[in-house]
């Protein structure tokens, strides 16, 4: 029996959709049914997704966690954290981590997926310590894929071993932004990543971007995985995941069996596929195997950013030269593995060195603090000339010593009254788009404390109830207990 995570409102909306295509109206109108197809999870949200929700949308992202949560009490929904960061890309003290976690979990986040930018297996287990002390259900620590010099099978089968005790870890997954696993990878990482999940269940997830993936998932099962990560219909394919529907058909053709309700499945698909059309957003499509991909490895999300950011420049003809670069940036910053914040700064720093036509020229203040070890040691060595021209730079000596983003002196800044969840978006935002948000936020199609919602949830709690219809003229509700 495989379960499966459905990335449609995360993943792949970043993936395809630069995280700006879908609105909470979006997710909330379509969440009754996604209920029903019987995912394990839904890779929801992110700090990031939850900051696009706001700049680009005007709307409130803790909304959008009640919202979602309360009209589907029984499918998880997960965060997703990637170190010691919220929203801003500076890193945070726990204090501010911690108060981040308490509030994704009070407003309806049941499962953290930890993916730490360095593997680092300290890192890993403080993080997932956090997420358990401040109430996470479920928490699932990754190992981010990557290939250079030093990320070799050896080197995650150390760091696999070395997560073998933690005991705040439920699940242990394998994380492949660049969709760089292969049939022959996958088969021989398996068995140290079984080893150290032990009794605890082992979950894939992989992107379309070169082709490679629904034969990895495959082989995957094959090897001992048994949670495949996929997203569905228009959000699926391309630099996303594979889509429910392929995914579920292969492993039915290999002898695999599955809970989704696929009626209910079509209909989630179709409902996307008809935001797409509305708003002239492109669905995946199947690529072609592609060998840069190996050298530049950009996860899928970051491939479109740069891409839509070039054009937005009017430089869209350096798309290629960009990615060239990037290979080079990456191994002159000791091979970091491409994961949001540090993909980001590898992406933006390649298309500053082609724009300008100087090689770091000029260097954004991440970077620097990147050099400076803000961001965690690095895989390998930096480049110790490129470091030298980095850190020489004048804002060098100022970004030393910045300290990370605190709660210190911000109720003395943003006023006693303020809630921890809008204290949270101030502090990590620039003020007039949190400020836009709240003046500008479309109400609620639906208030989680409605009477429907407050009589779906008084009939959960009875245990001894197993079905209601509800009639109200020509609005039919059904509510049945999942088995």
């Amino acid at each position: 029996m495989i379960d499966i995570v459905d990335t449609t409102t995360r993943d792949g909306n970043q993936s395809l959709w630069s995280a700006t295509g879908l609105t909470t109206p979006d997710v909330l109108s379509i969440a009754p049914t996604m209920e029903r197809v019987g995912f394990h999870a839904l890779d929801f949200t992110s700090s990031t997704h939850m900051a696009v929700s706001v700049r680009f949308h005007k709307e409130d992202p803790w909304e959008r966690i009640r919202l979602v949560s309360a009209a589907m009490p029984s499918t998880l929904l997960n965060f997703i954290t990637t170190g010691m960061r919220f929203i801003a890309w500076q890193p945070c003290d726990e204090d501010l981590m911690r108060l981040s976690f308490r509030c994704v979990v009070r407003n309806g986040i049941r499962r953290f997926q930890i993916a730490e930018p360095s593997n680092n297996p300290d890192a890993l287990r403080r993080l997932a310590r956090m997420a358990k002390e401040e109430g996470v259900e479920e928490v699932v620590v990754g190992l981010t894929y990557s290939i250079s010099p030093v990320h070799t099978h050896d080197y995650y089968a150390e760091r696999a071993a070395a997560m073998a005790d933690c005991e705040h870890m439920d699940r242990l997954y394998l994380k492949d932004p660049g969709g760089l696993l292969t049939v022959d990878a996958v088969r021989e990482l398996a068995p140290p990543l079984l080893a150290a999940a032990g009794e605890r269940t082992l979950e894939l997830h992989s992107h379309c971007t070169i082709g490679l993936a629904p034969l990895v998932y495959i082989e995957g099962l094959r090897s001992g995985f048994q949670v495949l990560h996929t997203a569905c219909g228009p959000l699926g394919n391309g630099t996303s995941q594979p889509t429910a529907e392929s995914t579920i058909r292969n492993l039915e053709a290999e002898g695999y069996s599955h809970r989704l309700d696929t009626a209910a499945l079509a209909l989630v698909s179709e409902h996307f596929r008809e935001l797409a059309r509305e708003k002239g957003l492109p669905p995946g499509q199947p690529r072609e195997y592609d060998a840069a991909y190996y050298h530049h490895q950009l996860p899928g999300g970051m491939v479109t950013t740069t891409r839509r950011m070039l054009e937005e420049l009017g430089k869209g003809e350096l798309f290629d030269q960009v990615l060239e670069e990037v290979t080079r940036v990456r191994a002159e910053m000791g091979y970091p593995i491409l994961v949001t914040p540090v993909s980001q700064f590898v992406a933006s720093q390649a298309a500053r060195n082609v724009i300008d036509g100087k090689r770091w020229a000029n260097v954004s203040d991440e970077t620097v603090r990147y050099f400076l070890g803000h961001y965690g040691p690095t895989a390998a060595p930096v480049d110790p000339e490129i470091a030298d021209k980095v850190l020489s730079r004048p804002q060098a000596e100022k970004l030393r010593g910045v300290e990370p983003v605190s709660l210190d002196g911000a109720r003395e800044r943003f006023g006693s009254r303020i809630s921890d969840e809008d204290l949270l978006l101030r502090l990590t935002m620039p003020e007039e788009q949190v400020d836009a948000m709240v003046s500008g936020a479309p109400a609620p199609p639906r208030s989680p404390g409605s009477p429907l919602v407050r009589l779906l949830r008084e009939v959960e709690r009875r245990k001894t109830i197993g079905y209601m219809r509800l009639e109200k003229g020509d609005d039919v509700v059904v509510w049945r207990r999942a088995s």
